[in-house]
């Protein structure tokens, strides 16, 4: 099944990411072998996923993701829907 997912750093910064193989990709980050992104940052811990049928879908939620703010992306990890849209509002005001 195809899955986005997000990352927190070691430096405390978010990697958005979708694959069809979750458990595979985790191990590459985590082995150094992921994103160049995350290879200067480990270690990487999983934070978030969301599973989908399609891997266009996973694409597409992946993009709009990265395109969120830092405290945006944390409140979808942490499950904190009430906080997503007062601050999802904050970016546009």
């Amino acid at each position: 099944m195809p899955f986005m997912y997000m990352l927190r750093c070691a430096d405390g910064t978010t990697y958005v990411g979708s694959t069809v193989d979750l458990e595979r990709r985790l191990a590459q980050h985590c082995a150094g072998e992921g994103a160049e992104y995350t290879r200067g940052r480990l270690p990487v811990e999983l934070i978030h996923f969301e599973e989908f049928s399609r891997i266009d879908d996973a694409f597409a939620r992946e993009k709009q993701v990265q395109n969120w703010s830092r405290a945006k992306r944390l409140a979808l990890a942490m499950g904190d829907f009430d906080a997503l849209r007062p601050v999802s509002r904050k970016r546009w005001i």
